[in-house]
């Protein structure tokens, strides 16, 4: 690995559980450009951590120690790679309270929440274990014509090195959605945390080397934008792998050259709710699918279109559901809205809330901050919006929800996908007829019965058309974007 301008490597600071540094090629890089990222806990405020900000010749470092790896990794067999990934699993699990707390301070995610998120992320990491031994080829039919008397086999061979970028709202789980199926795959992994929460990909790294990967397999990089666009543009990165903004997605698309690339971008999710719907029970569904972490999900529920009949009664109910809500301090278990992000983020969901207000919208719970100086945002209910409002056409990534009144099924359908983006929606029906309707006709990547579009089970296909993404997530469904099929022929 060149070691140019790169400075010496240092272990981890003392006894944190997360080492204020950069891993690459298996050791800890303390030294940066002098420039330093700040982690601060997003409800108390101090300081977690101040973390060097990688340099160029560390990133170049980092994708030659990836490439370096690649053999060893492409070398080892199913069962080996598999028992990497479970000896990885177990780890996590030997540390899953530190995680959660890790997760809970960074990014001010509620305490249950965030151990939900840790016990996710256990199954992402053992169902690629599992899925690395049955992951294969196929034999293709063409016995047949100019093909008759000939075998066809295909083989799925790792792309090469992976560039992984991942958000702040699910700092263990979307990283490990794109770092176990790579391994799996046999492709080693170049990661960009988010700068508001790395801390928790650095603990990550740290039980690393116990799994015993080859060195240089995982990699984590703090780095500003322009040495993560250095990661995006080399060529021998050959996948990016994206989570975050659709603007910054399709940007970092447009600048990628000729790799692969799969985008995991935003939304603004739909439920509707149709005649028959257990209203009381779906009205306390819909608010926690609205709100859980402040709203600061790509797939947290922000339209609810309501059919005509039904729409007074469970307007009432919804109502009643948000001012149920606790709101403040994610250490309590009680708590479902805790803070927003950060500051330019809660500014932003007021002037947008406020905007709605001005241009005709009638807010029917919350409306505003409940402790600004912590950045806590009251779960918001409004109605009365139109489609040029930022709330209803924009993702509000904030705990604001509108709720308006539809004919029938049938223009409900059409209100959803009234939207650039298409990632979730969900379905509140017990008509046959309309879940068939909605299957064929909700332009989304997935429909969800009876239930929110925040649902999400980790083996399963995951990801968006139009504005909300490319390509699919779900661990044998992004082994398969990290693989290509060889074919052989004889």
């Amino acid at each position: 690995m060149p070691q140019k301008n790169m400075r010496s490597p240092a272990p981890p600071a003392g006894d944190a559980a997360y080492p204020h540094a950069n891993y690459i090629n298996g050791r800890w890089w303390q030294d940066g450009s002098g420039s330093c990222n700040t982690v601060v806990d997003k409800y108390r405020g101090h300081v977690l951590a101040q973390l060097p900000l990688a340099t160029a010749a560390q990133m170049d470092g980092a994708i030659a120690a990836a490439m370096a790896a690649l053999p060893a990794l492409r070398g080892l067999s199913a069962g080996g790679r598999s028992a990497k990934l479970a000896a990885l699993a177990d780890a996590i699990e030997g540390n899953a309270g530190e995680f959660a707390r890790t997760i809970m301070q960074e990014g001010g995610k509620p305490i249950g929440y965030a151990e939900a998120e840790v016990a996710r992320a256990l199954v992402t990491v053992r169902t690629a274990a599992a899925e690395t031994l049955r992951f294969g080829g196929e034999a293709v039919a063409m016995d047949y014509g100019k093909g008759a008397g000939r075998t066809a086999l295909t083989k799925r061979i790792p792309v090469g090195v992976v560039a992984a970028i991942t958000p702040f709202n699910f700092p263990l789980n979307l990283v490990l959605h794109k770092v176990a199926p790579a391994l799996a795959a046999g492709c080693p992994v170049v990661l960009k945390p988010a700068p508001q929460t790395p801390l928790t990909a650095l603990l990550l790294a740290k039980l690393m080397d116990g799994a015993g990967l080859p060195a240089g397999a995982f990699n984590v990089l703090v780095a500003d934008n322009a040495v993560a666009e250095q990661l995006v543009r080399d060529e021998r990165v050959k996948m990016l792998s994206f989570t975050g903004s659709d603007a910054v997605g399709w940007r970092l698309k447009g600048i990628c050259g000729k790799k692969k690339t799969a985008l995991e971008l935003g939304g603004n999710a739909a439920v509707v709710i149709d005649e028959g719907a257990a209203l009381p029970e779906v009205a306390r569904e819909v608010a926690m699918g609205a709100n859980l972490y402040a709203g600061q999900t790509c797939i947290s529920t922000q339209r609810v279109f309501v059919v005509a009949k039904e729409f007074g009664r469970f307007r009432d109910l919804l109502v009643e559901a948000f001012n149920a809500l606790k709101a403040g301090d994610p250490a309590d278990p009680a708590v479902s809205v805790g803070p927003i992000i950060d500051a330019t983020h809660f500014r932003r969901i007021q002037d947008w809330l406020d905007e709605a207000v001005k241009g005709g919208a009638k807010v029917l719970a919350g409306g505003g901050p409940v402790d600004p100086d912590r950045h806590v945002f009251a779960a918001t209910l409004v109605t009365g919006t139109t489609p040029g409002m930022k709330v209803f056409s924009e993702e509000v990534f904030g705990p604001i929800t509108l709720v308006e009144p539809v004919q029938d099924f049938s223009e409900a359908m059409v209100r959803v996908n009234d939207s650039r983006y298409g990632l979730q929606a969900g379905v509140y029906t017990n008509n046959l007829q309309h879940m068939k309707q909605a299957h064929e006709q909700l332009e989304v990547g997935a429909v969800i019965i009876n239930g929110t579009p925040g649902f999400r089970l980790d083996p399963m296909p995951y990801g968006g058309i139009k504005d909300s993404g490319l390509g699919r997530e779900g661990v044998r469904y992004a082994m398969e974007e990290m693989t290509e099929p060889r074919l052989m022929v004889y």
